[in-house]
């Protein structure tokens, strides 16, 4: 089970940090990663992070967003700098372990003045 949250309202130009947290051992888990979904647009891809620490990141992230994990706390973070109103979405935690996706509940973020 993943539970998201961190989500909010927050200014253009402003920062959030996401986090999702499972409800055992992360270590195994092949990614995890964040995906968006805004209204009227299919879910996208926003970071990934592998069990080795590898990233990757959509182009419209890179160079804001940081994804990060502590196997400690079995949890990964999405912090998200310089936001902007497109990056105005439902943002869901996604686990991909032994061939099967597993979802969070979705986090609102909405980029507003």
């Amino acid at each position: 089970q993943l539970q998201a949250s961190g989500g909010g309202l927050v200014q253009p130009g402003g920062s959030l940090r996401l986090s999702c947290a499972a409800s055992g051992s992360i270590l195994r888990i092949n990614f995890m990663g964040w995906y968006r979904q805004a209204p009227g647009k299919q879910r996208e891809l926003v970071a990934v992070i592998s069990s080795g620490g590898g990233t990757n990141y959509a182009d419209s992230s890179k160079g804001r967003f940081t994804i990060s994990r502590d196997n400690a706390k079995n949890t990964v973070y999405l912090q998200m700098n310089s936001l902007k109103p497109e990056d105005t979405a439902v943002y869901y935690c996604n686990a991909y372990y032994q061939g099967a996706n597993y979802w969070g509940q979705g986090t609102l973020v909405t980029v507003s003045s």
